[in-house]
């Protein structure tokens, strides 16, 4: 043999004789133990208990000799029953199924139970080289599988990863010997060591998560905590699981924390979605389990609609993604949901001081199937929390109640004749819920669906006499407000997944979206003077909706070790409405949109050599609106210059056929709504993404380093400002622009141990130019030249203590400089604003420090986290934005500051 050929002959044989004597001796001592061990018959429960407790009763029971190691044993709750007199040997293996184990009965009542590495890798050669290794990757607690979870055989450069249903295939693997290492975040990095019986079939790798970790367990395995950054091209991986383990402004948040990240505004605290360098939250294509999520905000941008409970996995594409996304022009989140533990009934609760939680997990058909449910909903219409009254406060400062002036903050000239508070009415609840199902171990159907709704009432009646009598004898009031505002996102999807052969896996989904949003203001003022009594009127109707009916097909096709073929189609079908009419008489918007788009998408992985990676594509899309055709051609490629340094670049053009439209308004604040693109009041938008980067990476450290710049085209926006009287009706509001971002991007990453985190620093530029609103052009409004972000976490047993810092340079705003009166097309006069040069002002710089401490700990059969988290810590004051009254020609400028110190207390529980 070629491998006796290279070794010292004497020293082998006498090895190999050693094993070979060994294996014999084990053999033959098995026939005895069979002999005697088959007269071994169990009758028992052993529900709720754990398998050591298990073992001990078995020895204790039926007088057996348990040789084993507690930490080669994963100490999980068991649900066996054994009452058909069993055999101690089919007791041990359904006991011992899915252990890294290997039991023998050896005589005298004697069982050793040993892991697999030291017992049966040692008694085989290789039978196979260069095959063909597929598999799939699942959690043992759950038994869900693992989407992205990397696989590679050790010390070569050969690997994969799984995709979004956990399946991966490896080819060339060089023997049935092998070593492969799995690794995934939020989980104990595995190394596996091949054996040529293990590959009967499909092979099978379950792997531990962290949290899961036993006292009794020594972990000597490495550990990836909360983020990897270090696949692909600007490419974020997130563990929703290990999100606890940063400080939160009141719930565990998925998008909160990707604001954390280098490239993406961290200084938003009223929206959780993404600027994402120099994007905006509308230009990101957010998927959970294929549907399309439009709106990410829970109470008023505070909290994501996202319940982590609910998410399995955080895919982020921050720019240059490939071509099986398409329909949005900055980046992309995919998230992937839960499916459910498929072992066994879990039920875990949680509440802070916002909102309560509760996740139900079980499964079904013999663990073919499982099922979850996620709720939430915030108490805060039933309990006026700290937290809650700091940020309703925030909001509440400077509305207009619709009252015409009389009561809070008036418009233009109105002026103050009285203020009151007003006590809302707010809550919000989510719903998650999925069903999968495998029929067979090639193929997985699941069902997913969301709902989540926001729900605002500040309707109120007030009179003169609960505001101070009669304001000098002047006239009186009574006054009746119905202030009713609801948001929301529902979405489903039925996906059926199947790997049809070792080379070709396929996904088809069917998938619908709905956002709402609906405002109904109505306010009736009656005002009586001494001579007389007259009414006054006010009132705004804004309703946005938007359906999204999609059915795609992505498949995977893996040609060789050189070429990964994915291609796919997708059709979706849009229908949004939108009507804002003011005080019942005049409409100024109504649009009722319909489009149809077809998209096909190749694109191919291809390795000419282990060290470089380049992936052509093409995305071709048809839209009905337009009667045109729009290529999106991408490529990216990557390097691996030596073990530590890679080199990496992406170019791509992108379209976007959904816009939301920002309505500018000085005194009222900017709304939004979406739209479908026509090419005549709003354009189909586009950009295109140029990025370079290069990354140094060892076992323990990441530091990586990438510069992008993107073209921005067909651009909208809709604008109430008049910078003079004009004609052109309401509906001719919109204005085109254009535009870019560019920046450098820098972060460096702890990945592993007790201490981990990342440092991360932005230097970026967004420039936008709307020739009809600015004679040049100007910074947006998102703009931040200097943005650093530090992110710190240390474990100490049970313990996990956590800290952020976050720093940035101010954002652009516009001030007025006087005002005007202006008569608009139904007769009626109003006030305006006259104002400065577009975005010419910085707010100050924004700058916080946000800690929390987090304790897990065991309540008998269940695990439990308390945890206190305090936001913006030395109660730094950042200033929100300004608001301007222009009293006699004075412009008179108010602060609007965001939340101050903040502290957090929750708790979580596990059965």
């Amino acid at each position: 043999m070629k491998l006796l050929r290279q070794t010292n002959a004497p020293a082998f044989r006498k090895i190999i004789s050693k094993w070979l004597l060994i294996i014999l001796l084990m053999y033959c001592g098995s026939l005895h133990a069979q002999q005697e061990s088959s007269q071994i018959l169990v009758n028992e429960s052993f529900m709720g208990k754990t398998l050591i407790n298990i073992l001990d009763e078995l020895s204790a029971q039926y007088q057996l000799t348990l040789d084993y190691d507690k930490k080669d044993i994963q100490n999980r709750v068991m649900t066996a029953q054994f009452f058909n007199d069993e055999p101690i040997e089919n007791v041990l293996s359904k006991l011992l199924e899915g252990q890294e184990v290997h039991f023998t009965i050896a005589g005298d009542r004697k069982i050793i139970i040993r892991k697999i590495s030291e017992v049966l890798i040692k008694t085989y050669d290789p039978s196979k080289f260069n095959f063909t290794l597929t598999g799939k990757v699942k959690d043992r607690v759950s038994g869900e599988t693992l989407p992205f979870a990397n696989i590679w055989v050790k010390s070569t450069q050969k690997g994969t990863s799984t995709n979004q249903d956990g399946f991966f295939t490896l080819l060339n693997v060089p023997s049935d010997t092998s070593t492969i290492i799995i690794q995934y975040m939020g989980y104990l990095t595995k190394e596996l060591r091949l054996y040529p019986d293990l590959l009967s079939g499909p092979l099978v790798v379950e792997i531990n998560p962290i949290s899961a970790e036993l006292e009794e367990v020594v972990i000597t395995d490495r550990k990836e905590h909360i983020m990897r950054a270090s696949e692909g091209i600007s490419t974020i991986s997130i563990s929703p699981a290990q999100l606890t383990a940063l400080p939160s402004l009141g719930e565990k948040d998925i998008f909160r924390s990707l604001q954390l990240l280098p490239g993406i505004s961290a200084t938003n605290e009223t929206s959780s979605g993404l600027y994402v360098r120099g994007g905006t939250p509308d230009q990101n294509l957010v998927l959970f389990d294929g549907f399309t999520v439009y709106h990410v905000d829970h109470f008023y941008g505070f909290f994501s609609t996202f319940n982590a409970n609910a998410v399995k996995d955080v895919q982020l594409y921050k720019g240059g993604f490939g071509a099986k996304y398409g329909g949005r022009t900055s980046s992309v989140v995919s998230l992937t949901g839960k499916e459910g533990n498929t072992h066994k009934f879990s039920l875990s609760a949680g509440i802070s001081a916002i909102s309560a939680n509760a996740t139900l997990e079980m499964p079904f058909a013999d663990g073919k199937g499982s099922f979850l449910f996620a709720g939430r909903r915030s108490y805060t219409d039933i309990i006026k929390s700290g937290l809650y009254n700091d940020i309703f406060d925030l909001f509440n400062e400077d509305e207009d109640n619709g009252n015409g002036g009389f009561v809070g903050r008036g418009g233009g000239r109105g002026g103050r004749f009285a203020q009151t508070t007003i006590e809302p009415a707010f809550f919000f609840h989510d719903l998650n819920t999925k069903i999968s199902f495998r029929p067979s171990s090639k193929d997985i159907i699941s069902l997913s669906f969301y709902n989540g709704q926001d729900n605002l009432d500040e309707s109120n009646d007030l009179n003169s006499d609960n505001l101070g009598g009669n304001f000098g004898g002047n006239f009186q009031f009574q006054n009746s407000t119905t202030d009713i505002t609801k948001w929301g996102n529902v979405g489903s999807s039925l996906k059926w997944g199947r790997q049809w052969n070792d080379r070709l896996y396929s996904n088809i989904v069917l998938a619908y979206s709905n956002y709402f949003s609906d405002r109904d203001l109505f306010s009736e003022t009656e005002i009586t003077r001494s001579d007389s009594v007259f009414n006054v009127i006010r009132g705004t109707v804004e309703d946005n909706d938007l359906k999204d009916f999609t059915l795609r097909l992505d498949n995977e096709y893996l040609l060789n070790e050189q070429h990964s073929l994915n291609f796919g189609t997708q059709i979706t079908s849009n229908n949004i409405d939108y009507n804002l009419a003011l005080n019942d008489t005049l409409n100024v918007l109504n649009r009722n949109d319909e489009g149809l788009v077809t998209a096909f998408y190749i694109q191919d992985s291809w390795k000419p050599t282990p060290q470089l990676t380049i992936v052509p594509g093409i995305r071709v899309s048809y839209y009905d609106v337009t009667e045109q055709s729009y290529f999106e051609p991408r490529l990216s490629a990557s390097y691996q210059l030596n073990d530590k340094i890679k080199l990496k670049g992406a170019w791509g053009k992108y379209y976007q056929f959904v816009n939301r439209i920002v309505r500018e308004d000085v005194t009222q604040g900017s709304r939004d709504f979406w739209l479908l693109a026509n090419d005549i009041t709003n354009p189909v938008s586009s950009s295109i993404h140029y990025i370079a980067g290069v990354s140094y990476e060892t076992e323990d450290f990441l530091f990586d380093v990438e510069a992008y710049h993107k073209e921005m085209d067909g651009l909208s926006e809709y604008s109430l400002r008049f910078s003079g009287p004009r004609s052109r009706g309401f509906d001719e509001l919109f204005f085109e622009g254009s535009g870019y971002a560019r920046g450098i991007e820098f972060l460096l990453q702890k990945k592993f141990g007790k201490f981990t985190g990342w440092v991360g620093y932005t230097l970026g530029e967004v420039i936008h130019e709307f020739p009809e609103l600015a004679n040049e052009p100007f910074h947006a409004l998102h703009d931040q030249t200097h943005e650093f972000k530090i992110v710190n976490s240390f474990r100490l047993g049970n313990w996990t203590f956590a800290g952020t810092w976050v720093y940035a340079t101010g954002k652009p705003y516009t001030a007025p400089i006087g005002g005007y009166e202006l008569t608009l097309l139904d007769g009626t006069t109003s006030n305006y604003n006259s104002v400065g040069s577009k975005n010419s002002l910085r707010l100050p710089d924004y700058h916080r420090m946000d800690v929390s401490v987090t304790n897990n700990f065991k309540m008998g059969q269940a695990t439990a986290e308390v945890g206190l988290s305090v936001f913006n810590l030395y109660n730094h004051t950042n200033v929100w934005y300004k608001t301007f009254e222009i009293i006699e020609d004075d412009v008179i400028t108010t602060d609007v500051n965001t939340v101050g110190f903040t502290p957090n207390i929750f708790f979580n529980i596990k059965f």
